[in-house]
């Protein structure tokens, strides 16, 4: 009996039943044109496409600043994109260069072409991190 239950013991301590590991990613956006559209906040993993930009949130543009927080976010490795749709058409619209028509942001260095994930990436660990991603128009507005 004494056996089957070290035993037991082992297999749900192995198994790793404690808490399960996440954190928090709190972003402030700003540069956003209040009262136009919606905000887009996605955490990306691995590069900047939109394949790798899947978990996000969006928030009405209600002012010039606007606060998202993501929770249950596992530790890693991430980066941070942000745009703002002006028509509700629910993506960021581009010329036919593909440079963006609406206002758009990434955490780390910012220029003014996009950066790659190595200069944009962070890395997440518990509880959380704080960050901020100032939004800027590859063209001015039409």
């Amino acid at each position: 009996m004494r056996r089957f239950f070290a035993t037991g013991l082992a297999l749900i301590l192995g198994l790793g039943l404690g808490p399960a590991r996440a954190a928090t990613v709190e972003v402030v956006v700003d540069g956003i044109e209040p009262g136009a559209g919606t905000v887009y906040v996605a955490l990306c993993q691995g590069g900047l496409s939109e394949a790798e930009c899947r978990n996000g949130q969006d928030v009405p543009a209600t002012g010039r600043s606007q606060r998202v927080v993501l929770t249950g976010i596992e530790p890693g490795a991430y980066a941070v994109a942000a745009y703002q749709d002006l028509n509700g058409n629910r993506r960021l619209d581009r010329t036919g260069l593909g440079l963006p028509l609406e206002p758009y942001g990434f955490s780390g260095e910012m220029g003014r072409a996009r950066p790659d994930f190595a200069r944009a990436r962070f890395v997440l660990r518990e509880p959380g991190i704080a960050l901020r991603v100032r939004l800027t128009r590859a063209l001015p507005p039409r």
